[in-house]
């Protein structure tokens, strides 16, 4: 039996007026998501347990079988591992965002414009985080690149601070947002007299792109200790993701991760290869279990795009796990298949909730025949429901 975990992060929502009263998933050309859902088991899954902040990080690992409550270090710390960062026990990491803040006002009177630059890419990024490091790096602080606009920083022997997500505050005057830190406060200042006039940025502005023009901190925690996946479950696992946090939290896992070219986390990424990378895993490299995971409509739904996370569902559906699900039957291979969001991201808010989300058990050598699709009304209607929801691994690769 192969395992295939196909993760569509942030896709759940509510209705939305200009879908037609419809949610994404709803309103969505989904028939292998639809097919799933029919032969398979619906129902609704609580990822993030009550009182915890509903980030991707807490509910993929949720997903991944690893109660947050208890395995739960902070958010940058793992994305920390996927690029090689090594943490002493009382390091504190912390991922910083390049953002745009609006140009002429005093700092704190700044508007934050976009939590990602405009999806910087990655090599543009690297110059201006080059920049940053000249400027910044020394015995006690080491910044780091990442994908895109998600990077990171180490505080050696550093201090845990409460710090806001970025996307949370969309279009907002930053100062009742920014960190009481002084070191970090004091960072991200310097930082948007290093970054706004870098001829980088001078020549993104005049291509008409967003500046990446101050770097924002969140996230921050200590180094994770999370039990080896393989041992928690006998299985050989893999990782198919363009983002850091998934990488690294595969890394923490002992999972073996898949780089695959031109995977961005946004609408443009390398859907094929993700999805060939993912069938490389089971049938060619000796992994019993993939953890495919797709960032696009979360990022579609951080800016307010309804068309655009309903064409990255659409996306999903026809380019990964429809090949991913053919490959399987033409190798005769046996499998399993958890189709999922790792929590709702809202069209209204752009941002996240830690809401319930509506799962899919599809096991080929059992399946149902019933008339269900998959959205989010449907898997509420099941009456199926799991409030812990990293228990539903457990279901998921029963014997």
């Amino acid at each position: 039996m192969k395992y295939i975990v196909v993760l569509g992060d942030g896709m759940a929502d509510e209705p939305v007026a200009a879908l037609g009263g419809k949610t994404p998933l709803e309103y969505a050309q989904t028939p292998t998501m639809d097919e799933l859902a029919a032969k398979g088991e619906i129902g609704m899954v609580q990822n993030v347990p009550q009182g915890m902040s509903p980030g991707s990080e807490v509910a993929n690992l949720s997903v991944m079988g690893y109660d947050p409550r208890t395995d739960f270090t902070g958010r940058s710390p793992l994305e920390a591992l996927s690029v090689g960062v090594e943490m002493a026990p009382d390091d504190v990491v912390f991922r910083c965002n390049l953002v745009t803040l609006t140009e002429p006002e005093p700092y704190e009177e700044k508007v934050i414009v976009d939590h990602s630059s405009g999806e910087i890419s990655t090599a543009d990024a690297d110059v201006l985080m080059e920049a940053i490091r000249q400027q910044f790096n020394d015995e006690t602080f080491q910044f780091y690149t990442g994908t895109s606009y998600r990077h990171i920083m180490v505080w050696k022997h550093g201090r845990l601070a409460q710090l806001e997500p970025p996307h949370d505050h969309l279009t907002k005057v930053i100062g009742p947002w920014l960190p009481k830190e002084p070191v970090l406060r004091d960072f991200m200042e310097r930082s948007f007299d290093i970054l706004n006039n870098h001829p980088l940025n001078r020549e993104r502005a005049a291509q008409g792109k967003r500046k990446a023009n101050s770097l924002w901190y969140w996230g921050a925690g200590t180094r994770p200790n999370l039990r080896s996946f393989q041992e928690k479950t006998g299985l050989k696992g893999a990782m198919v993701s363009a983002v850091d946090l998934l990488k690294g939290i595969a890394v923490g896992a002992g999972m073996k991760v898949y780089q695959v070219p031109g995977a961005t986390g946004s609408i443009d990424t390398n859907w094929e290869g993700k999805a060939q990378a993912a069938i490389d895993a089971l049938l060619k490299d000796g992994c019993d279990f993939v953890y495919i995971h797709v960032e696009a409509p979360d990022e579609m739904a951080h800016q307010g795009l309804p068309m655009e996370k309903v064409t990255s569902i659409e996306y999903l559906d026809s380019r990964i796990l429809a090949p991913v699900k053919q490959a399987m039957e033409r190798s005769g291979e046996d499998c399993r298949i958890l189709l999922l969001p790792d929590h709702p991201n809202l069209l209204r808010l752009r941002t996240h909730t830690g809401d319930p989300v509506p799962y899919v058990l599809y096991d080929s050598t059992r399946q149902r025949r019933t008339s269900r699709r998959y959205s989010e009304a449907e898997a509420m209607a099941s009456g199926n429901w799991e409030p812990d929801g990293f228990r539903l691994m457990a279901r998921f690769l029963a014997k």
